[in-house]
């Protein structure tokens, strides 16, 4: 508080100030922008969001996922565990300038896998390319769906012909155990 003295002809005025406080209903508040993720591209592969225990099509283990949003639900982050010990981190966002997902994978067993695709009839497709230590360049795709309320299904192919035929790589059944 502060304390002006103002002498007034013989009287000496003591006039006292507070700190002027206005009620926080009051105050104006500061004009909230949305988002930068907030549009509907974003929540496409909401889907996969969740704890999930994994298994083969012939009902094996092969792991536990768990996909939550991160970054101010810009980012959908993965972290798998897989039922042999491998374990892997993907990073998946929707690049709204060019109008389509992407996703940076890594493992524990040097892996990289760069993927970029969109949401087609429903599935999440991604797709990239892959060179081994030789050169050889191989096509990777990744396609989930939804097969159930609380069940998506993985499959990951390769190509090494330029697309013409497509290998199996994984085949996994989420089953959710969470949110």
């Amino acid at each position: 508080m502060a304390t002006i003295e103002v002498k007034i002809g013989s009287l000496i005025v003591a006039l006292s100030f507070g700190a002027l406080s206005v009620p926080a209903s009051a105050a104006p508040s500061p004009k909230q922008s949305p988002s930068p993720c907030s549009s509907a591209e974003y929540r496409q592969f909401d889907f996969w969001v969740g704890d999930w225990q994994v298994a083969t099509p012939d009902g094996k283990p092969a792991g536990a996922n768990t996909i939550e949003r991160t970054l101010d639900g810009c980012v959908l982050r993965e972290s798998w565990r897989g039922a042999g010990g491998s374990r892997g981190t993907s990073y998946n966002i929707y690049d709204a300038s060019r109008k389509q997902w992407h996703q940076t994978w890594v493992d524990n067993q040097g892996q990289l896998l760069q993927l970029d695709g969109g949401l087609r009839d429903g599935r999440m497709v991604l797709s990239g390319e892959t060179i081994d230590s030789t050169g050889k360049r191989t096509e990777q795709r990744i396609t989930w769906e939804r097969v159930g309320k609380d069940q998506v299904r993985q499959l990951w192919e390769s190509s090494s012909d330029g697309g013409r035929t497509w290998a199996v790589a994984f085949d996994g059944l989420y089953s959710r155990t969470g949110p």
